[in-house]
């Protein structure tokens, strides 16, 4: 019997996840529902899969992903109690519902059902995205079919419950730090004459380049950044600059910003 995939939830991360887990298991194992049945129909039909609504996916699905927003998440799970309840077969919540607690979860389903509480970011729908899990009272062959399903997202890293606050700080708020940093790359170099295509090709591809370097090298990115920056060059200006204006203070205090709302969402 097919192992079933049910995402509750097709917004940009539940279907970030519907497609990273797309490119693993057929479209047969996955079953997509939302809020807005048009929108499920359509990331369903995009896949190969098929869409249903919030019930139908709690009673088929071996591992249930609860793509909602924290202040949804209660909702959700009073509608969903009494049909995981009546269940006779063992299944597994999927919870990405920032700064809610895996026993938070547990007491909105009624019951200490296993859970994996995950942190993904939105590059995972094209395979090159994090996804921060632990894992509560799931049967270890359980744990291992999750991570080969979702292996097509990216990096999946393990960490304790304690520290997602902090991870998804980094791997979940990220990627919009790092648009807003290409963005500025792209502008900087409009300003000093380039096309907008131009310069937005460069600034993408040079933070792919500098993010590969850094983890194929395993090198410090501080040991890369002086490797760059000649004595007297231009780098070492640009980088004066940056330092001037704070630049590293200013992405710390977001990462601490980002982490303190997280908590605030449990």
């Amino acid at each position: 019997m097919e192992t079933i995939f049910g995402f509750i939830g097709a917004g940009n991360m539940g279907g970030a996840l519907a497609r990273a887990a797309r490119r693993r298991l057929a479209g047969s194992q996955i079953r997509i529902a939302d809020a807005m049945q048009a929108k499920a129909e359509e990331l369903a039909d995009d896949l190969g899969a098929q869409a249903v609504d919030n019930v139908t996916a709690a009673q088929c699905a071996d591992f249930l992903f609860l793509g909602v927003k924290p202040q949804m998440i209660e909702d959700l799970l009073t509608q969903l109690r009494p049909v995981l309840a009546a269940r006779g077969t063992p299944f597994v919540l999927v919870s990405m519902a920032a700064g809610v607690s895996i026993g938070r979860i547990r007491s909105l389903a009624g019951a200490d059902y296993p859970v994996i509480r995950i942190m993904p970011n939105t590059p995972c729908g094209i395979g090159e995205g994090v996804i921060l899990y632990t894992c509560a009272d799931v049967p270890d062959k359980a744990r291992k079919r999750f991570l080969t399903a979702m292996d097509g997202a990216g990096l999946l890293l393990e960490l304790a419950e304690g520290l997602f606050d902090a991870g998804g700080a980094i791997s979940g708020c990220g990627p919009a730090y790092v648009d807003l940093f290409a963005e500025a790359l792209a502008d900087g170099g409009v300003a000093c004459g380039l096309p907008r295509s131009a310069a937005m090709a460069l600034a993408a591809q040079t933070l792919v380049g500098s993010a590969k370097l850094m983890l194929e090298s395993g090198r410090h990115p501080g040991d890369l950044k002086d490797a760059v920056c000649s004595p007297g060059g231009s780098t070492i200006q640009g980088v004066r600059t940056l330092e001037n204006r704070a630049f590293r203070a200013a992405v710390i205090e977001a990462v601490i910003a980002s982490c303190e709302k997280n908590k605030a969402l449990g």
